[in-house]
């Protein structure tokens, strides 16, 4: 009996040892954490809208008052004003377009305000003929913004980078401007 009460001692014993730990992860990670994984989030369902072609969802990570500039500097301003810029290229010039993302930089200005860079790269786009474009790449910039516990863009600006070659250096000051 005496053996029966040490070994169950012993195993609840090494139970608590190794259940410990669990609680301590979650708990372990910080709030920058937390924020960077709901910002990837954003960016994850604005890649969502944008491959499946869909204006309304493409536009539900904006801002009710955000502003937004492409490639060549047109731009709109407002959630409806951007969704409206964005449905007639969704069923045309984008309709089997592809977008992915390869990084994510964000540099916290506030708790609750993330300037947030994605480089972007494109597959499937055509011109306004409906002649096939070459893939692309590029960087998004925002500027988010946490309000009513959600994140949300404020700001985004487009730029593409395909006519630029690569650069071969991880050294900041000797990239392609």
């Amino acid at each position: 009996m005496r053996n029966a009460a040490l070994a169950l001692k012993l195993l609840l014993t090494g139970l608590t040892i190794a259940f410990a730990g669990l609680p301590l992860t979650v708990r372990g990670q910080t709030k920058g954490e937390t924020e960077q994984q709901a910002i990837v989030a954003v960016v994850d369902r604005f890649m969502d809208g944008w491959n499946r072609h869909d204006a309304k969802a493409f536009v539900g990570v904006f801002a009710e008052d955000a502003d937004f500039s492409n490639i060549r500097g047109e731009g709109a301003s407002g959630r409806s004003k951007i969704e409206e810029f964005h449905t007639p290229m969704f069923a045309t010039i984008f309709k089997n377009s592809h977008q992915s993302y390869t990084a994510t930089k964000t540099r916290f200005i506030r708790p609750d305000v993330a300037a947030v860079d994605v480089r972007w790269e494109m597959t499937g786009a055509t011109d306004a003929q409906g002649n096939p474009r070459l893939d692309r790449r590029g960087l998004l910039n925002f500027v988010m913004a946490k309000n009513d516990g959600k994140w949300q863009i404020l700001v985004m600006h487009n730029l593409d980078l395909t006519a630029l070659p690569p650069s071969n250096s991880g050294n900041p000051a000797t990239k392609n401007p």
